[in-house]
């Protein structure tokens, strides 16, 4: 959707409704706030006509009485007003901090259930603005928009009835300046709806940049690209400097023309009513324009205010609409499958199955193979072979095109997801650790995992000596993405949480492609203890790491171009046979 699409939809009212739906759940505080906005405009209007009262009554005649009385009157009503006024601004953030928690958590739980079609297409920046940035904007509909619209018309049509009844010549010179701050109002309003859908895309676009230029820190000064990368950002963020200006500029045009307005009004009132005094027309009291002098700033101010508090309904508008689309994307994982099982042996076996991640495009060609219960499978092939793309299929990461793959002959279709994925352990190549601590990020918080269970797992396949060596041991906080951790501890880490999961099919995906001599031959130990007794599948870089497999599937293209053992291949001669001759040569030449 383009720009001025957006525009068009920002005050659909459907999407509206759709906004104020999710109030249900808390229809008290909803009718706390209209409540509160209708007494604080009732309160708001009681004081001119007191001061009116006072003025024409207590002051003329002198009687020091009524006019206590009368003072302590208007105090009551500003205790009520300020009262009311506290209220409904308490009120009206709950509410809104109530909905956008809501929405949130509905919004999080779509994005884990996507598959990684829709993250490989989607800035992750962008997914963070819309998750944390835009959900505030959605609570302000509530806290600064709406309702303040509401409860300030409110006072401006009381305003405006007091005055007619007061003064209904004065109250009509009054509303011939209106027109003038409506136009205005309207004008503002829509220039201001144009700003702001630029100023959230260059703030998503701000995000984005700078969470991918933070992310990759690492590369960028590997390359010497700072200076590079600062140009880029100078620009992004000159962007953003420039959509917030106009956002600026038409402030300072539409407020000062507000103010003139609302000056020119007072003394257009000041000099008639003065007339009517003098000529005695109308009006036999004094106290009637020191009450249009309160009046008007209940009509005036709350029009000025309100185009700003359009604006902010506007950008909570668009945010919903951005937040909405995401609630509505389709792009997920379809878990209809009813099998749940308690135990799964872990026989494996891919049917012809074909899968492109773009249409029309095939990274699997037919894929068949079988693995039986308790094998070592490796799958080994040149880069982009289509070797991860098993495993990703697998888990169901993504969907198939055709075929079937099938785990103790049950389609992987027909299990739910939660318990097709019990049963799978993968230890990835790029191991992701949060920024907590060791026994965390092993157990995941899994309650039903102690750390006395993690610290016997861990002394099994040999990494108990390494993670009692760091400075709180087990407790130790690797930081974000683990790094205060080598690639070689964070693969030893990625291992002993596999290991703790108990699964019944085990995947390791290039796990000692990446790191040093020391850590390879821990993870060979690890390797050997993990796999005993369960299905394992093992994508491999290094050869050497794979002779003991019950059975090695070779593929090239998409395709599996042979399947025998180490020994087995080597014989053949074929396309394992070179791989392995080629990467023997660069060992030897290293």
């Amino acid at each position: 959707m383009n720009k001025s699409d957006e525009i068009g939809k920002a005050f659909d009212f459907r999407l509206f409704k759709r906004v104020f739906a999710h109030t249900k759940p808390y229809q008290i505080i909803f009718w706390v706030v209209a409540i509160t906005a209708i007494l604080s405009a009732a309160f708001a209007v009681g004081i001119p006509i007191l001061v009116k009262d006072i003025i024409n009554g207590a002051l003329d005649s002198k009687n020091s009485q009524q006019l206590f009385t009368a003072i302590m009157f208007m105090l009551a009503l500003l205790i009520g007003q300020v009262t009311m006024q506290l209220g409904f601004n308490y009120y009206a953030n709950l509410l809104g901090e109530s909905v956008i928690k809501d929405i949130r958590v509905r919004l999080f739980q779509k994005m884990m259930g996507f598959k990684m079609t829709y993250f490989d297409n989607s800035s992750i920046g962008v997914l963070v603005t819309r998750a944390v940035a835009d959900m505030q904007r959605i609570g302000e509909i509530f806290s600064q928009g709406f309702f303040m619209i509401v409860a300030d018309v409110l006072k401006m049509i009381s305003a405006a009835i007091i005055m007619t009844i007061i003064n209904w010549k004065l109250a009509l010179i009054v509303f011939a300046i209106l027109p003038v701050i409506l136009v205005a109002t309207r004008l503002f309003q829509q220039a201001m709806k144009v700003a702001f859908i630029e100023v959230r895309a260059q703030v998503s676009n701000l995000n984005s940049f700078v969470q991918e230029r933070l992310a990759g820190m690492k590369i960028v000064q590997l390359f010497n690209r700072e200076e590079v990368e600062k140009e880029k950002f100078r620009v992004i963020n000159e962007k953003h400097q420039n959509a917030w200006l106009k956002t600026v500029w038409y402030n300072s045009i539409f407020f000062p023309i507000a103010e003139i307005s609302n000056s020119i009004g007072i003394g257009l009132v000041v000099y008639f009513g003065v007339i009517q005094n003098i000529e005695n027309i109308g009006l036999d009291n004094k106290g009637a324009i020191v009450a249009f002098f309160f009046l008007m700033d209940l009509l005036f101010r709350p029009l000025r205010q309100i185009a700003d508090k359009f604006n902010t309904l506007q950008m909570g508008m668009v945010a919903a609409n951005r937040v909405f689309k995401i609630l509505d994307t389709s792009s997920h994982i379809a878990d209809e499958g009813s099998v749940v099982k308690a135990d799964v042996k872990g026989d494996i076996e891919f049917k012809d199955v074909r899968f492109g991640y773009i249409k029309d495009e095939e990274v699997l060609h037919g894929i068949s193979f079988k693995v039986n219960a308790g094998e070592t499978v490796a799958i080994v092939g040149a880069t982009g072979a289509g070797k991860s793309t098993i495993i990703n299929l697998l888990n169901r990461f993504y969907e198939i095109n055709s075929g079937q793959i099938v785990i103790d002959g049950v389609s992987i279709h027909d299990y739910t997801l939660q318990s097709l994925r019990s049963h799978i352990a993968i230890v990835l190549q790029d191991v992701f650790l949060f920024a907590d601590t060791i026994a965390n990020n092993i157990s995941l918080r899994d309650e039903n995992i102690t750390v006395s269970e993690i610290e016997a797992a861990a002394k099994q396949i040999g990494v108990h000596e390494f993670i009692s060596s760091l400075p709180g041991g087990y407790q130790y906080n690797v930081k974000e993405r683990g790094t205060m951790l080598s690639s070689g501890q964070r693969q030893l880490i990625a291992f002993l949480r596999a290991y703790v999961s108990n699964p019944s099919i085990l995947i390791l995906d290039e796990a000692t492609s990446s790191v040093d001599t020391y850590s390879e031959q821990l993870i060979q130990q690890a390797t050997d203890k993990i796999t005993e007794g369960r299905t394992s599948i093992i994508i491999a870089h290094r050869l050497a790491t794979i002779k003991k497999a019950s059975k090695i599937i070779v593929m090239d293209e998409g395709q599996i171009v042979e399947i025998g053992t180490h020994k087995e291949l080597l014989k053949k001669g074929g396309y394992y046979n070179d791989l392995y001759k080629a990467q023997f040569l660069e060992e030897e030449v290293a």
